[in-house]
């Protein structure tokens, strides 16, 4: 009938339910949407100087910078925090600062964001050995 791959996250040794487990797209989508509408109000108020256009471009350094800041020091964005979510690396424990900026860098280019494996991990979490996880 087909090939049973086990739940989502057991080949990285993650609980199929409760905390540790692999993070849903739903939360990590809505985690996402508060941290960027935290960087465009950011960008609009005190960046752009009231120009929506510019406010946009702005709000990518923004992001990118508040992802490099909280990722790399205490494990997630403020978004993630709200709803419940860590990065850690693969192995457990905090992601080194290079891999932090590797997966932000990959994170802002979006395409290996929406590329995902079986496990629903996005091909920039993969690239820099990251796990996105329920705390």
């Amino acid at each position: 009938m087909g090939v049973e791959f086990g739940h989502r996250g057991q080949r990285l040794g993650l609980p199929e339910e409760g905390p540790g487990s692999l993070a849903r797209p739903g939360r990590r989508f809505a985690a996402l949407f508060i941290d960027w509408a935290l960087c465009m109000l950011i960008a609009y108020g005190l960046l752009s100087g009231g120009k929506a256009q510019s406010a946009s471009n702005w709000a990518l350094v923004v992001f990118a910078v508040l992802s490099v800041l909280t990722v790399g020091t205490v494990g997630f964005t403020p978004g993630k925090r709200m709803l419940g979510l860590r990065v850690l690396a693969e192995g457990g424990g905090r992601i080194s600062l290079p891999r932090v900026v590797l997966r932000t860098l990959l994170l802002v280019v979006v395409i290996p964001a929406v590329v995902w494996d079986r496990d629903g991990r996005g091909l920039h979490d993969r690239l820099s050995r990251a796990v996105q996880v329920r705390m």
